[in-house]
């Protein structure tokens, strides 16, 4: 298995446009969301347990643990982020079915559009997940861990990455070879 660094490095190789990044910023925790309320229903109560289970606490559990595998820190900090993100989406999906699938449904659509805005007008490159299908599990890790550095978390994590795949940069160069 691959370590934090070189998950994230392998990721970022694909997000160096800081203006891709900025669209990840609302489009990921979007999609993230949106898996959430839509895998919200059904949802089982266990006898006795102070909550519900459904696919939402399956996909959310499984990929906060892998998350945990890779770094306790972040695992940690992406495990509240699933809780929040899991509260929510029930939320949404006790509500009526047509604010339930308009919600989840909209908020997918939309979240994928800021992605993909991002790669075709910024980055000009394929998503990371279309050669890695582990990139959808990432994503969101990446998210987190590029507005944590923000505030100067982990530099050498970081600096890492960066020594690797290059600085976040915003692609004048590209931009004039397309107008």
């Amino acid at each position: 298995m691959r370590t934090l660094t070189e998950q994230l490095t392998q990721y970022a190789a694909y997000h160096r446009d800081r203006r891709n990044i900025a669209t990840h910023f609302v489009g990921i925790p979007m999609i993230v969301l949106a898996l959430a309320v839509l895998l919200s229903r059904p949802a089982f109560a266990w006898g006795a347990a102070p909550f519900v289970a459904s696919p939402a606490w399956v996909l959310f559990g499984a990929a906060t643990l892998y998350y945990l595998v890779l770094d306790i820190p972040l695992g940690v900090m992406m495990a509240l982020v699933s809780v929040a993100c899991v509260a929510l989406g029930q939320w949404l999906a006790a509500q009526s079915t047509l604010t339930w699938l308009a919600s989840g449904i909209g908020l997918f659509v939309v979240g994928w559009v800021f992605q993909f805005v991002g790669h075709v007008a910024y980055e000009h490159r394929k998503p990371a997940f279309v050669d890695d299908v582990i990139g959808l599990l990432i994503g969101p890790l990446f998210v987190l861990a590029e507005a944590l550095f923000g505030f100067g978390w982990r530099p050498t994590l970081r600096e890492a990455i960066e020594s690797r795949v290059g600085a976040t940069r915003i692609n004048a160069d590209r931009a004039a070879v397309h107008r």
